[in-house]
């Protein structure tokens, strides 16, 4: 199975078969919103497409059309709680209920915490943790008054590490995963336990997001090695539609990173700081930009053009493979000296 999953199976699948389900995505207009979108339309779902760029959604609908789905576009910026109740009403509107909901939109700003301009900083939280927020509140309603349904918010696996640069987009994906728990216990105290909230955690992937983020870095943002294809996280959204999990994980470097960050997360911490400073910028001296975090730039296609740096997933894969193993045995050995001090 591609991703890894994380957590009991507690929580409820859809309530109607996939194909005959109504799914919302935000940020469908590029990247994996994209290629979840086109994963669902194989499967003949109605689809309700979400972002700030119409064109580029019209694209994405008319290949869901052509794919075997059914889809409807509803240009949203997600930073406006009203525009996302909107786009809830005009999915049941269109098909009668709504059955899952996706939480995908998002920006970034790359550059030094104390360098970033304060309004880029704010509106990458607006988008991607306050417009998670929103979703959730306006699908919560819909999915409960239809028997019960499934969130899944796209987190990163920047939401449980953290890599230099990228001080407003860790914030945020560590604010959708805490969000993301907390909900989902109050749901359960609540008898609201048919509606399940899930969390996938992605690695690197190879999509526009990397060219559309706001730089103040003074070179070139670049996703780190290794980078796994924007299908790989639709395929696990996808399973997490019909077997829900708390968290799932999509590629094998977030695994990892993940299982090291929590056995050794001083030492990951600067092994990581080291790692991202010299694999996440290319070559190149860019003008600062504020990128997509004010004006929409989607162009309708999930991948961004990174297919050099996939070549490195098996070579950087078993670096990272070592590199936790190698933490496992420090971890073990600070516990049996701290045993011998203790004794």
């Amino acid at each position: 199975m591609t991703g890894d999953t994380v957590g009991y199976r507690y929580l409820m699948p859809l309530v109607r078969p996939i194909s005959d389900s109504t799914v919302v995505i935000t940020g469908a207009s590029s990247g994996i919103g994209t290629a979840t979108a086109y994963a669902l339309a194989r499967r003949g779902c109605a689809l309700v497409l979400a972002a700030r760029t119409e064109p580029a959604l019209l694209a994405v609908a008319r290949r869901c059309d052509e794919l075997g789905g059914r889809s409807l576009v509803v240009p949203t910026d997600v930073t406006d709680p009203a525009a996302v109740e909107r786009l809830a009403a005009s999915a049941v509107a269109q098909f009668g209920r709504i059955d899952a909901w996706i939480n995908n939109a998002a920006v970034g700003v790359v550059g030094l915490f104390d360098e970033i301009p304060v309004a880029e900083f704010r509106r990458v939280l607006e988008v991607d943790l306050l417009g998670t927020a929103y979703g959730m509140r306006a699908a919560l309603p819909h999915l409960g008054a239809t028997g019960g349904g499934v969130v899944v918010n796209n987190a990163s696996v920047l939401a449980e590490v953290a890599m230099p640069y990228q001080s407003a987009y860790n914030a945020a994906k560590h604010g959708i995963r805490g969000l993301s728990d907390t909900v989902r216990q109050e749901l359960r105290l609540t008898g609201r336990g048919d509606i399940s909230i899930c969390t996938v955690l992605p690695a690197a992937i190879d999509t526009p997001f990397f060219r559309h983020a706001a730089n103040h870095s003074g070179q070139v943002f670049a996703p780190p090695p290794p980078v796994y294809p924007p299908t790989m996280v639709a395929e696990t959204i996808v399973r997490l539609l019909q077997r829900p999990r708390r968290e799932a994980y999509a590629g094998g470097a977030a695994r990892l990173l993940g299982l090291q960050w929590r056995l050794a997360p001083a030492l990951t911490e600067r092994v990581l700081a080291w790692y991202a400073q010299r694999t996440q910028f290319g070559p190149g001296a860019p003008a600062d930009s504020s990128g997509n975090v004010f004006r929409p730039d989607a162009d309708g296609v999930p991948e961004g053009g990174w297919h050099g740096r996939r070549r490195q997933v098996v070579r950087v894969t078993a670096a990272l493979g070592l590199a936790a193993a190698g933490t496992a045995v420090g971890t073990v050995a600070a516990m049996a000296r701290q045993r011998r001090q203790v004794r």
